[in-house]
C-alpha cells in the first residue's frame, strides 16, 4: 500500500510538473491591441471628426523582451506604432517601435523592377489571410511584388527572408529619408560585394550594418529633392501626401545562381557603423533564420514562462500571455555588445550596466514596471541605474515622463521588493532633489506646490478638450503620492527629517478635495484669493485643464497611500459606495475625445488615471462589487472590436496590458511604492509564479467559485485584510483565496 501510495503522490506531482512545464508562447497573440475601436457602444461617443480614434496602438513584429530593435510592418507613418489592422497597404518594415508616434526607423520593403516601385508610389497591398505573427517571428505576403516576406531578431539585429517569384527582378527598397521623427540627415552606402551600411536621424542617430546573401549591383538613392532639408521640411508639412518629395535607397541584387529565398541581416547602433557591425557578429553570425526564430521562442517562452497557470478558458489564457507579452517589449536596450553606449550628452561611454530608454513612467509606474521587476529584476536594476546616470547628468533631477514624478514610485517598490543592485544613496539625491528644488528637469509647479500644498490651475473659461494647460488637480495628488514614495526610501537611509517633511507632504491630496461636490476640483488665484473653478463639468474630459488625459470622474479616489483616510473625506463610507456605484452606472457625457475610449458608465478604461478607482469599494466593505467591475473589465474591454483585437484604449507603454496580467492572476499593484499587493478573485484555479533572478515559486489557489471572497490565507495562516506582503510571496508561500456565490455581501 505504501508503494501505490508514494506512485500515486508522484502520478499526481509529475502531471502538476508537467502542467507548470508548458510552452506558453503558442497563445501569445501579437496582433492584440493592433485595432482600432468604432462603434459608439465601443467609444463612449459618436465620431464627428475624420481622423482615426486611438487604438492600443500595439505593433505585431518581431521582437525580444526590452531590445534595441523591433522589426514590425508599417502601414501608416505618424501612427501610433506604424501598424494598423484595418490597413491594407505595407510601406515597409521598420526596425524600432514602441506605440507613441515616434520611431520606426530605417523601413525596409523587397521589391522588384516589374513591380515598378518609385518614390511616390511603392507600397504594396497585402491580405490577413497571409499574414501571421508569433513572438520573435512575423510573416506576411506582398501582393504587388509576389514576395513572402519573414522576419525575426535578436537583441540589437533584424534578420530578413524575402521568398521572390522565381525570374523577377529583385531589389530591396530602403526608406532612409522616412521614420516617425522625420529625419532630415541619412547615409547610405555600399560597403563590399554584399553589404551596405549607413545611418538615420531621428530621436537619436542610429547606425546599420547590413550583410545578404546574395551579391548587390548597386545601391543607390532615387527621387532625391533640390536638398535634404526641403524634402524633410515637406514631408513635415504635407504628411502622407507629400511623400513623393524625399528620396528611397535601392538596392539592386544581380542575377541570382540559383532560385533561393534572399536573406538580410542587419545590425543596429545607436554609437557607430562600426558597433553595428560588431553586434550583427556576435549575434547573428553562422546563424540561420530558423535558428535565430527557435531562439527568440525560447527567450520568450522563458519570460513568459514565469508565470504558469491551470484551469480558466482558452481566451482567458490567450488574453494573458499576449497582455503579459506586452509587458516586455519596452523600455528599449541602447546598449552595444561591447558595452558601449551613447549618453544624453552625445558622449559615448562605457559602463558595467545596460543602458535603457526612459520608461513611460506616468503610465507604467501603476503596474507594469513592478510586474517587469518581479520577472527579469536584473532589467529592472538597470532601468534604474539608467534613470541614475540620465539624471546626474540633466542637473542632478531624476528623470519623468510626460506628466507627474513618478521614478520614486519605482524605485521604492522595487528596492522594498528585494531588487537592490543598484545606488539608493544616488537615486535618493535625485527623487529628493525633484521633491524640494524648483528647476528646469524637476516637477513643473513645484514652486507652487512647496507655498501651498497645490498647484493653481489658469483662470479661464470654455477649455476646449484639446486644449493644455497646467493639470493642476492631477499633479497636486499625484505629487502627493510621490512625495510618500520618496518618503519610504528617506526611512530606508533613516533620513528622519525628510521622512516626516515628506510624509506630511504626502496628505497634499486632500487640498483639493471639494465636499461640497465629492470630487477634487481645481482652484484659481484671483485677486490673490483662492477659488473652486466654477466652469466645473465633472464628466468633461481634459486633455491638461485640471485633469491629465481625465474628468473629474476619473480623477476620484487617488490616494493609493492613504485609502482610509481619503475614504474619510465623505461623510459616510455609504456616500462614498454612492459615488462608486454611480461612476459605473450613470453614462458618462458622450464627449469626443481621442485618448478616451472605452467606457463603463462614466468610468473609462481606456486611459490610466481611472486604473486603481474599483478597489476603492474595498475600503467601504463592497469587495464583491470591485471584483463585478473587474471582472467586466477584463471580459468585455480586452480583445473588443469586431475582430476581438481591440483594447478599450492605449496600451501606453505595457500599463494595460499589465493592469490585466495582475488581476487575472489574483494581486495588483493597488500601491506600487509599498511592496505588497491587494487581492483580489483571480481567472484561473491556480496561478505558478516563480520570481526571477533565482527567486522562489509562489502558487495563487483559488477555491469555490464566486465573486465574493470570504477569507484568505497565506502560507496556510489567516491573511489580515485584502494585501498581501511580497515578503511572503517571495518566501514561496501559497497565497489561497476562498469564494463564495453569493451576491452583495458587505
Amino acid at each position: 500500500m505504501r508503494f501505490l501510495f508514494i506512485l500515486s503522490f508522484m502520478a499526481v506531482s509529475l502531471g502538476r510538473m508537467s502542467a507548470f512545464a508548458q510552452s506558453v508562447t503558442q497563445f501569445v497573440n501579437p496582433f492584440m491591441g493592433t485595432t482600432t475601436l468604432w462603434t459608439p457602444e465601443d467609444l463612449g461617443y459618436i465620431r464627428t471628426e475624420e481622423k482615426r480614434p486611438w487604438g492600443a496602438e500595439t505593433f505585431p513584429g518581431a521582437a525580444l523582451p526590452n531590445a534595441m530593435v523591433q522589426l514590425t510592418p508599417v502601414t501608416m507613418y505618424r501612427s501610433g506604432s506604424g501598424y494598423q489592422y484595418e490597413d491594407n497597404m505595407i510601406y515597409g518594415f521598420a526596425h524600432t517601435s514602441k506605440g507613441h508616434w515616434n520611431l520606426l526607423h530605417l523601413p525596409i520593403l523587397p521589391v522588384t523592377k516589374e513591380g515598378r516601385p518609385r518614390p511616390e508610389s511603392y507600397r504594396s497591398l497585402f491580405r490577413h489571410t497571409e499574414e501571421e505573427a508569433h513572438p520573435g517571428y512575423y510573416r506576411v505576403f506582398l501582393d504587388r511584388y509576389k514576395v513572402n516576406v519573414e522576419l525575426t531578431s535578436t537583441l540589437r539585429c533584424g534578420y530578413h527572408r524575402y521568398t521572390y517569384l522565381q525570374g523577377t527582378h529583385r531589389q530591396i527598397l530602403i526608406d532612409i529619408a522616412r521614420s516617425n521623427n522625420m529625419p532630415r540627415r541619412w547615409e547610405l552606402k555600399q560597403s563590399s560585394a554584399r553589404s551596405f551600411e549607413g545611418f538615420q536621424d531621428g530621436e537619436g542617430r542610429i547606425y546599420f550594418y547590413a550583410e545578404l546573401s546574395e551579391d548587390i549591383d548597386s545601391v543607390k538613392e532615387e527621387g532625391m529633392p533640390r536638398n535634404r532639408e526641403q524634402g524633410a521640411r515637406n514631408r513635415e508639412q504635407g504628411g502622407r501626401n507629400m511623400q513623393w518629395s524625399l528620396p528611397i535607397g535601392m538596392v539592386t541584387l544581380k542575377e541570382p545562381q540559383a532560385n533561393r529565398p534572399v536573406e538580410l541581416k542587419i545590425g543596429f547602433s545607436f554609437v557607430s557603423v562600426e558597433n553595428a557591425k560588431e553586434n550583427l557578429e556576435a549575434e547573428l553570425a553562422g546563424k540561420s533564420f530558423d535558428q535565430v526564430r527557435s531562439e527568440a521562442d525560447a527567450t520568450w517562452n522563458e519570460v513568459l514562462g514565469h508565470i504558469q497557470v491551470e484551469g480558466g478558458t482558452e481566451a482567458e489564457r490567450s488574453l494573458l500571455y499576449s497582455t503579459l507579452y506586452r509587458v516586455f517589449l519596452f523600455p528599449h536596450l541602447r546598449t552595444d555588445v561591447n558595452g558601449e553606449h551613447r549618453n544624453d550628452a552625445g558622449e559615448v561611454v562605457k559602463t558595467d550596466y545596460r543602458f535603457y530608454t526612459n520608461p513611460s513612467f506616468w503610465d507604467t509606474y501603476r503596474n507594469k514596471l513592478i510586474l517587469l521587476g518581479m520577472v527579469t529584476p536584473d532589467v529592472a536594476t538597470d532601468i534604474i541605474r539608467s534613470c541614475i546616470e540620465r539624471g546626474e547628468a540633466r542637473g542632478g533631477y531624476m528623470p519623468s515622463f510626460f506628466h507627474g514624478d513618478h521614478a520614486s514610485a519605482f524605485v521604492a517598490g522595487s528596492w522594498l521588493r528585494g531588487i537592490r543592485d543598484f545606488d539608493l544613496k544616488r537615486a535618493y539625491a535625485l527623487m529628493l532633489k525633484n521633491a524640494t528644488v524648483p528647476g528646469r528637469g524637476g516637477r513643473p509647479y513645484l514652486d507652487e506646490y512647496l507655498e501651498r500644498g497645490w498647484i493653481a490651475e489658469k483662470d479661464t473659461v470654455n477649455v476646449p478638450t484639446e486644449d493644455e494647460y497646467k493639470g493642476s488637480v492631477t499633479k497636486t495628488l499625484e505629487y502627493a503620492y510621490d512625495d510618500y514614495a520618496t518618503a519610504l526610501v528617506a526611512r530606508e537611509l533613516k533620513d528622519k527629517k525628510n521622512e516626516k517633511m515628506l510624509m506630511k507632504r504626502s496628505q497634499n491630496y486632500k487640498n483639493l478635495f471639494d465636499p461640497s461636490t465629492g470630487f477634487w476640483r481645481g482652484k484659481v488665484i484671483r485677486n490673490g484669493v483662492a477659488q473652486w473653478i466654477e466652469d466645473f463639468r465633472p464628466n468633461y474630459p481634459y486633455y491638461q485643464y485640471m485633469y491629465r488625459e481625465a474628468d473629474a470622474w476619473n480623477s476620484l479616489f487617488f490616494a493609493p497611500h492613504d485609502p482610509m483616510g481619503m475614504v474619510a473625506l465623505y461623510p459616510s463610507k455609504e456616500a462614498v459606495l454612492q459615488k462608486l456605484d454611480s461612476l459605473f452606472i450613470v453614462p458618462c457625457g458622450g464627449y469626443e475625445a481621442w485618448n478616451l475610449t472605452g467606457y463603463l458608465g462614466t468610468y473609462c478604461h481606456g486611459n490610466q488615471p481611472g486604473h486603481s478607482i474599483p478597489y476603492t469599494y474595498y475600503f467601504v466593505g463592497w469587495q464583491s462589487r470591485a471584483q463585478h467591475i473587474l471582472n467586466t473589465l477584463m471580459h468585455k474591454y480586452y480583445g473588443m472590436g469586431a475582430e476581438g483585437l481591440a483594447y478599450a484604449g492605449m496600451d501606453d507603454a505595457g500599463e494595460m496590458s499589465a493592469w490585466y496580467v495582475l488581476n487575472a492572476i489574483g494581486i495588483y499593484t493597488y500601491s506600487p511604492a509599498d511592496p505588497e499587493y491587494i487581492v483580489t478573485v483571480p481567472l484561473f484555479k491556480r496561478v505558478h509564479f516563480t520570481l526571477g533572478g533565482g527567486g522562489k515559486s509562489f502558487d495563487i489557489v483559488r477555491e469555490g467559485v464566486g465573486e465574493y471572497i470570504d477569507s484568505i490565507t497565506i502560507g496556510g495562516k489567516p491573511l489580515e485584510g485584502w494585501f498581501v506582503r511580497h515578503e511572503d510571496l517571495a518566501a514561496g508561500k501559497e497565497l489561497r483565496i476562498i469564494l463564495k456565490n453569493i451576491v452583495n455581501v458587505q
